[in-house]
């Protein structure tokens, strides 16, 4: 490989979060954080070496996006995801969970109900709660070990007349699945049939693996294209999530317009000079990175997998279609706070309890496997070292 994945980087005293959180998440600090999706890779040199060459220059004044910047995400998605999309539909924002927040204020007002398919990243709970808003559940079934969509109960919950919004997330986090054409078109028929807006976080988009394809939701009809919004960010793909450089594509001009006024309206703040660095660089040479980053990730996902199937057989793992983060079900140890308990204490390792991310997570754990071999094969051990005998 061209790109060393292999290096282990120390992030402590970085200002990273997945380091300085661990004493008041876990009670401790001498465990190897394995939770917040964010890798523990350096980002494409070529999009650090552009990031040097800016701050050399010394003069970091207000800055103005140019078409350039534009171009460089419509190339990307147009060449990954066969997606035409017009510049004119693009509106810039800090990031993916604070431009869904923009959209519940735009399309909703306090009392309105908002559909998200749980178990689900546990942020879409806090913006739909904050605003007065109301939340509808529309829990994934498990279905042969893999989960899929409830259209039956996802119908009930559209045709409340108080349902303005559906968030689609897409690839699923925390399960990993990349939803197929068939079901994106169900989905998206009964969102138009209710006259429901859906807003699809596609954050996770460019990490897929092979045999799936993400399918954009715009990409499905006519119809849903005009009733929908999508989010997306180099943040995850490229590892720049400090750097806060996110896209909303809007097709439909009144839901654009009414999307960019309540903008105005609570003077949300423009990206950042690094942020747009960046991102243009990763959308214009970060591709050779990433596809040795996703060989790089599926070698640790199928790692994973083999060694719970050959030493700790309880604990069930569906490989996930994409994302670099694992759902792993515990649920035959017991209690989730146990469970935690032993990870934290015995195995000194770091996930995330299923519960946060919705009820139905309970028992399971979610893994960031965004990390060199050596970590996962560290953190595999410790945990088959705590939970080997019982």
């Amino acid at each position: 490989m061209k790109y060393n994945f292999d290096e282990i980087i120390d992030r402590r005293n970085t200002e990273s979060a997945k380091w300085k959180a661990l004493k008041q998440l876990y009670g401790r600090e001498d465990i190897i954080p394995m939770w917040v999706a964010d890798m523990d890779f350096k980002s494409p040199p070529e999009i650090i070496q552009n990031l040097k060459e800016r701050a050399d220059h010394g003069v970091f004044g207000y800055p103005m996006i140019d078409d350039n910047y534009f171009d460089s995400f419509v190339n990307w998605v147009k060449k990954r995801h066969e997606l035409n999309i017009s510049k004119e539909w693009i509106i810039t924002a800090d990031g993916v969970v604070d431009a869904l927040k923009i959209a519940i204020l735009a399309f909703s007002k306090p009392g309105d109900k908002v559909v998200i398919q749980t178990p689900v990243y546990y942020p879409f709970y806090n913006i739909i709660k904050s605003n007065g808003r109301e939340i509808l559940r529309n829990s994934l079934k498990i279905e042969n070990g893999n989960y899929i969509m409830d259209y039956e109960d996802l119908e009930k919950k559209l045709s409340d007349k108080r349902t303005k919004l559906f968030i689609l997330c897409n690839p699923h986090n925390p399960v990993g699945r990349v939803w197929t054409k068939q079901e994106l078109e169900k989905l998206s028929d009964l969102c138009v049939k209710h006259n429901v807006i859906l807003l699809s976080d596609e954050i996770h988009s460019d990490l897929i693996y092979p045999s799936n394809k993400h399918i954009p939701i715009v990409s499905i009809s006519q119809e849903i294209k005009e009733k929908s919004l999508t989010f997306y960010a180099p943040s995850k793909t490229f590892n720049l999530a400090g750097l806060k450089a996110s896209y909303v594509v809007i097709p439909n001009n009144e839901l654009r317009n009414e999307y960019k006024n309540t903008i105005e309206s609570i003077s949300s703040s423009s990206l950042n000079i690094f942020g747009m660095i960046a991102a243009k660089a990763a959308y214009e040479k970060g591709e050779g990175w990433l596809k040795e980053l996703l060989i790089y990730l599926e070698n640790n996902i199928d790692f994973v997998i083999s060694f719970f199937n050959d030493k700790l057989p309880k604990v069930k793992i569906t490989k996930p279609e994409g994302t670099y983060l694992m759902w792993l079900d515990f649920r035959a140890y017991g209690d989730e706070e146990k469970i935690k308990e032993m990870l934290v204490n015995k195995a000194k390792v770091g996930l995330e309890e299923g519960s946060i991310f919705g009820e139905e997570g309970k028992g399971y754990f979610r893994m960031n496997i965004g990390c060199p071999k050596s970590v996962i094969e560290k953190v595999c051990n410790n945990i088959y070292n705590a939970f080997k005998d019982l």
